[in-house]
């Protein structure tokens, strides 16, 4: 009688059910479209928005780095990929930093 019980749940697991698959398919789905549209869409844009920033810098563009240092672009190096920027006016002083390394542009309304 055991055995019978047995057999006939060992048939039973052994069928794939269609709606359970369905069903489990779905919530991760929407968890997906939902991650990418509040996290992955978001970040990648901004990425965008950055690369597009650094590439019309020109002399003379006022900016800040991702270290805090605020300073006035005076050269650009697009061989090396940097820029070399003057961050004291009293004594003349440049730091060259990485192009990736500015974070981004001061208007000169502010």
């Amino acid at each position: 009688m055991n055995y019978l019980i047995l057999a006939q749940a060992a048939e039973g697991a052994a069928q794939p059910q269609q709606g359970s698959l369905i069903s489990l398919i779905i919530p991760f789905a929407l968890m997906f479209v939902v991650i990418y549209f509040f996290m992955i869409r978001p970040q990648s844009k901004k990425q965008k928005e950055h690369q597009q920033m650094l590439e019309k810098l020109e002399i003379n563009d006022k900016v800040f780095t991702t270290s805090g240092i605020y300073g006035i672009i005076v050269n650009i190096k697009k061989d090396k990929n940097t820029i070399v920027l003057r961050v004291d006016d009293t004594s003349g002083t440049r730091i060259e930093f990485l192009r990736s390394s500015i974070a981004g542009k001061i208007d000169n309304d502010q």
